[in-house]
């Protein structure tokens, strides 16, 4: 029986672990924390419930592969419920709008503040589908192993008609001219933690991608998605171990041997990082382990953005808010000059509110409770910042800027508090400077190219998560375990 290492229990280690030993490998998972999930994690206190990390969940099927692809049904394990409206947003001057599956209801709720940019909504609907359905037939259900893959004649056509030189900004501005029509299109880019002003056009298929095949919320929290993953794969026979950190990926000859946690030496034929694919290249392989990725080069790599959480428990209902709910600033573009070229966090941060007691009201303890899970979008973690200070001044910044934006007697009233910055996400996860999605898709290569799924220099070595292909995000990550798996299992069978 071949035995797989997984480094790492996220949502990608733990999808391509089920699909191998469903299929007959031995397969044990190192987890260096006490629980799983990776960024995925739940937080209780004072009766609130709150997800750490992502909220908002889309493409359902990639998920009910994971449990079909071992004959089982999703339904038993873990329930969906469809979210409306999919999202709430709230621009500087008031003006909302709430993004819905009706084309009309968006075109009346546009031509408030622009009627031109509500006439272009169709239009900007057709363009969004066409790039997720040309991304979908060739990026997101393949590996890209070798050259041959990348130079794939359909692959190119593809490439080539996603205006791949064309950012995000400057697709949107083909249909829209209004600022909060802008803003609204262009925060999918930071779903990819990049950019709008300079991440590549194809990041607007997540209009369509939303308003087509919707948003879920998760019975009980998005970590049951996690303990769905986990009780499967116990079914299955994976040996999981948690509090295991792996120290060292042993290599002889170019060829994987296994890896060394700081309790044993574990053999194997082939090792799959569930880790953020930059921090185990920097810390657990050799340098001269790793031409392709040697330290200077990993230098040279641009991190994504991260984000500063605020966890709020707070003993009232604020009835202007939905489940997700985004406040954007007055002006947008200053935000990622701040993240991007400053390496600070924003004066006037988008601060995206997810209230899941809104659907679920036991979530925050009972009625007449709110859970807030506060993001704001931040820099990656360099030198030159103090995260310690930043922890009090500019939580508190984000607490005044909510009571502006309605949330009066927050500060009186809240009755659980907690912070996570970029440097905490670094240091719990292993994410690479803090970044939650590795690398930044701010660049063409960095975008459309991430780091293969296949280690270049070490035979038997892979990588799932969002570092990798296809992409960051729950169901890209979920999809890049399936996907290593099924080449594992054609590779070795």
């Amino acid at each position: 029986m071949k035995k797989v290492i997984i480094i790492g229990g996220g949502l990608g280690g733990l999808s391509a672990a089920i699909r191998l030993q469903s299929r007959g490998f031995q397969v044990t998972i190192l987890e260096k924390e006490a629980s799983l999930g990776g960024k995925l994690q739940r937080h209780q206190a004072a009766g609130y419930s709150f997800d750490l990390g992502p909220s908002t969940i889309t493409m359902k099927a990639y998920f009910e592969e994971v449990f079909t692809s071992c004959h089982r049904r999703m339904e038993d394990y873990v329930t969906f419920y469809p979210i409306s409206p999919l999202t709430k947003n709230v621009f500087a001057d008031g003006h909302t709008v709430e993004f819905t599956p009706d084309i009309e209801q968006m075109e009346s709720q546009i031509a408030v503040f622009s009627p031109e940019d509500a006439q272009q909504y169709r239009a900007f609907l057709q363009e969004s589908k066409k790039l997720f359905q040309m991304a979908e037939d060739q990026f997101l259900n393949r590996l890209l192993l070798t050259w041959k893959d990348k130079a794939d004649v359909k692959l190119m056509k593809a490439l080539l008609a996603v205006k791949p030189f064309t950012s995000v900004q400057r697709l949107l501005r083909q249909y829209f001219r209004h600022p909060h029509t802008l803003a609204m299109f262009g925060r999918y880019a930071t779903y990819i933690g990049s950019s709008p002003y300079e991440a590549p056009a194809i990041f607007n298929m997540m209009a369509y991608l939303e308003g087509e095949k919707g948003i879920y919320g998760i019975k009980g929290g998005t970590y049951r998605l996690v303990e769905a993953f986990e009780t499967l794969a116990k079914e299955l026979g994976v040996q999981i171990h948690l509090n295991e950190r792996v120290k060292k990926i042993h290599v002889k000859n170019k060829r994987i041997q296994g890896v060394e946690t700081d309790q044993q030496l574990y053999e194997a034929d082939q090792v799959i990082a569930g880790a953020d694919a930059l921090t185990v290249y920097r810390q657990l392989i050799d340098e001269e382990d790793r031409p392709s990725f040697g330290n200077q080069k990993l230098a040279n790599i641009e991190p994504s953005l991260s984000g500063f959480v605020l966890l709020l428990g707070v003993p009232k209902v604020y009835e202007q808010l939905s489940h997700h709910n985004v406040f954007f600033p007055e002006n947008y573009e200053q935000e990622f000059k701040d993240i991007f070229q400053k390496k600070q966090l924003p004066h006037d941060p988008t601060l995206y509110i997810c209230y899941s007691g809104h659907s679920e009201p036991a979530l925050s303890g009972g009625p007449g409770r709110s859970n807030l899970f506060v993001l704001a979008n931040a820099p990656y973690v360099t030198k030159e910042q103090n995260w310690d200070m930043l922890k009090e001044t500019y939580g508190q910044h984000m607490k005044t800027k909510l009571k502006e934006k309605g949330l009066f007697d927050l500060d009186q009233l809240v009755e659980f508090e907690a912070v996570q910055t970029p440097l905490d996400l670094q240091q719990k996860t292993g994410a690479y400077h803090g970044a939650i999605y590795g690398m930044s898709s701010n660049s063409f290569k960095q975008a459309f190219f991430r780091i293969n799924n296949q280690s270049k220099d070490i035979e038997g070595l892979w990588f799932v998560g969002g570092t990798s292909h296809p992409g960051g995000g729950t169901p890209m990550v979920t999809k890049s375990g399936q996907l290593v798996a099924e080449a594992i299992i054609k590779h070795l069978t």
